[in-house]
């Protein structure tokens, strides 16, 4: 049986520290800020991160450095015999698509998957691979099967400010201006490729209750698991956790069936969206062997 080795990156959401007791591997995240350097969960952690962001600082997000990337399979290569690879969605970064082009000169031992994830749903994309690892897949098996699951995912995220939308261009100025005045709550839902705008609501309340309906209809409708049964269940957050754990009650007395994983969400969305935002998502399990 080939000896597997599950690898992907901070955008998952899994610290150094889960990491190592989960058995996988995480790539950190390069940030620029203010024309500095820094590593997700090396040198920068998520207090610093929004206290920069607050304070205006210029952040860029980066992927992976070419040579980090190639030195870590070189490394991980001298113990196991394959690698699977999971990075952040093809469609949200370049990144996937360096790191199948640097997968090619590996004979196949490096498989890239691009099954269209990120944050939460990434980090149980690696769950799942370690899972069918574990069953004895090789990487190709494991590729495939995630990459066939790829769009059995869902997360809406609710955003308390749209001063980060417009500063990332994503809607503008005068529209961001407008959404101020009348105290919008956008919704935005990542189905795979894009972050893309879903709904408005007019407070906080009405765009949870927005989120939580919508996570039923995907539940019944697109993955055929009306009663959660077949759903892993998870909610992310930027800064603000008392939000998170007031909100997690809400939605677990709205999904009484399943349990709940929270976790902050990605460095790389967060920057787009800025803090107070709350997210829900889903993935369709795995059916075990």
């Amino acid at each position: 049986m080939s000896k597997v080795i599950v690898v992907t990156d901070s955008n998952s959401g899994i610290t150094q520290n889960e990491a190592k007791d989960l058995g996988v591997v995480v790539m950190p995240m390069p940030f620029y800020i203010n024309g500095q350097m820094y590593y997700e969960d090396i040198d920068l952690t998520q207090e610093q991160f929004y206290e920069k962001l607050e304070q205006g600082g210029e952040i860029k997000t980066s992927m992976p450095l070419v040579g980090d990337v190639t030195d870590k399979w070189d490394e991980l290569l001298k113990e196991y015999d394959e690698i699977v690879y999971i990075p952040m969605s093809s469609g949200l970064s370049s990144s996937c698509e360096t790191a199948y082009m640097l997968s090619q000169d590996y004979d196949g031992k490096v498989q890239v998957v691009n099954n269209q994830r990120i944050s939460v749903t990434q980090r149980q994309s690696v769950l799942d691979a370690k899972q069918l690892a574990e069953q004895g897949k090789n990487a190709e098996e494991i590729k495939n099967i995630l990459e066939e699951k790829k769009f059995d995912s869902s997360i809406y995220i609710m955003v308390d400010t749209l001063d980060y939308l417009k500063k990332g261009g994503r809607i503008t100025p005068a529209a961001a201006a407008l959404g101020t005045l009348l105290k919008l709550k956008p919704v935005l839902q990542i189905q795979g490729e894009r972050l893309d705008a879903f709904a408005k609501a007019r407070t906080v309340k009405q765009a949870k209750n927005i989120m939580i309906e919508a996570m039923k209809k995907d539940m019944e409708t697109r993955f055929g698991s009306a009663d959660g049964a077949k759903i892993n269940l998870e909610m992310a957050y930027t800064k603000d956790l008392d939000a998170a754990l007031a909100f997690k009650e809400e939605v677990q007395a709205a999904f009484p069936n399943n349990e709940i994983v929270l976790n902050p969400l990605s460095l790389s969305v967060s920057c787009h969206i800025g803090p107070g935002a709350l997210a829900i998502a889903c993935s369709k399990k795995i059916d075990a062997e």
